[in-house]
C-alpha cells in the first residue's frame, strides 16, 4: 500500500512514517522542506520525500499520485510568520482534501486535537474545528482522530520539561486547581492510525484518543523529575492568567517555552472527550503507561 503523510517530518509524522515502512508499506513524506533539523534521512527505499506546500493543491495532487491513502499530520500550536492557524489548519486541510479527491485517494486520516471545538476564544481550537468540518463534509472515506497530549522521542513535552528541570527543579501549574491529562504514547497513536489506514477501520468516524491514566499535569512533571534522578520538585500553583502572560512574552522569542494554545489546552484539561467524539474499539484503545521506561525513551540526551 502506498501512503502519503503530510507533516511527515514532524514529531508524530516521523514516528508514523518509520512504523509504516517497517510494516512493509510504501510511504511518501510530504513537508515544506525536504529535511528539518534533527530529521534523519532514512535509508529505507520504501520511503520517499516530496517538497510541497500544503496550501498548493496542484503540488499535493502530484505528491498523492499513485497513493491509496493520505494521513494529514500537518499542524502547529504556534503561529510563525506565514504559517498561521488559518493557513495550516483550514486552508491546508482544504487543499489536502481537494487534492485527495482529485488523486482518487481511498482513505483520508486527519490527526486533530481532543478538545477542538467552535466558538472558543482560541484561534487554534477554532481553526482545528474548521479543518475537521472540511474533512467530514468532503465525501471521502475519512477518519478523524481527536488526540490528547502525545509524548515520545522527539516530542515537546519530554524535551522541553526535561531541559527545564535539568536547570531548575521548579514546575508552575496551569491554574490554582489543576485539570487532569491523559497522556498518549506516540506508539499507541501510530498503531491506531495504521489500523485506520491498512485495515480500513474506523471509517467515517470522529474518535477520541486518550491515554490509559488520568492525573494532574504536575504528576507528569514529578514522574519526569524522578526519572531524571531528581526526586525533589517544587510545584508552584499559578493562576491561568499568569501562564497566559508567560505565553504572550514567550511568543515573542525565537523558541517559545509555551504557547497560548498550549496554556488553553492545559486550562481546559486534556482527559475528557467531547460529545462529538466516539470511543475507540477496545482493541485499539491506548494501553501504554507513562512509566519511567517510557519517559527515558523521550528524554533529551
Amino acid at each position: 500500500m502506498k501512503i502519503a503523510v503530510t507533516g511527515g517530518t514532524g514529531f508524530i509524522g516521523k514516528h508514523l512514517v518509520q512504523d509504516l515502512a517497517r510494516q512493509g508499506q510504501e510511504v511518501v513524506v510530504i513537508a515544506r522542506g525536504l529535511y528539518t533539523r534533527g530529521t534523519q534521512v532514512p535509508s529505507d527505499r520504501s520511503i520517499s520525500f516530496v517538497r510541497a506546500d500544503i496550501n498548493d493543491t496542484d503540488q499535493l495532487r502530484q505528491a498523492f499520485a499513485g497513493c491509496q491513502a493520505v494521513v494529514h499530520c500537518a499542524g502547529t500550536s504556534v503561529e510563525d510568520g506565514s504559517q498561521t492557524f488559518q493557513k495550516v489548519h483550514v486552508d491546508g486541510v482544504r487543499s489536502a482534501v481537494t487534492a485527495a479527491g482529485q488523486a482518487g485517494i481511498k482513505k483520508f486520516v486527519l490527526v486533530s486535537y481532543l478538545h477542538t471545538r467552535p466558538d472558543l476564544r482560541s484561534a487554534y481550537h477554532n481553526t482545528k474545528w474548521e479543518g475537521e468540518e472540511i474533512v467530514r463534509h468532503s465525501g471521502l472515506n475519512y477518519t478523524i482522530l481527536k488526540v490528547g497530549l502525545v509524548y515520545g522521542p522527539g516530542d515537546h513535552l519530554l524535551d522541553h520539561l526535561g531541559r527545564l528541570l535539568r536547570v531548575l527543579p521548579v514546575f508552575a501549574t496551569v491554574g490554582l486547581r489543576e485539570r487532569t491529562v491523559r497522556l498518549v504514547a506516540v506508539e499507541d497513536l501510530v498503531r491506531i492510525i495504521r489500523a485506520a489506514l491498512v485495515d480500513d477501520r474506523l471509517s467515517n468516524k470522529t474518535l477520541a484518543v486518550i491515554g490509559p491514566e488520568e492525573f494532574p499535569f504536575s504528576t507528569a512533571a514529578r514522574r519526569i523529575s524522578k526519572a531524571m534522578h531528581k526526586p525533589f520538585l517544587l510545584v508552584l500553583p499559578a493562576p491561568v492568567a499568569a501562564q497566559r502572560l508567560l505565553a504572550w512574552v514567550s511568543g515573542r522569542m525565537p523558541n517559545p517555552l509555551v504557547s497560548a494554545a498550549q496554556v488553553q489546552m492545559l486550562a481546559d484539561g486534556i482527559s475528557v472527550p467531547l460529545p462529538d467524539s466516539q470511543s475507540l474499539p477496545e482493541d485499539l484503545a491506548p494501553t501504554i503507561l507513562f512509566s519511567e521506561v517510557q519517559i527515558h525513551k523521550g528524554l533529551p540526551v
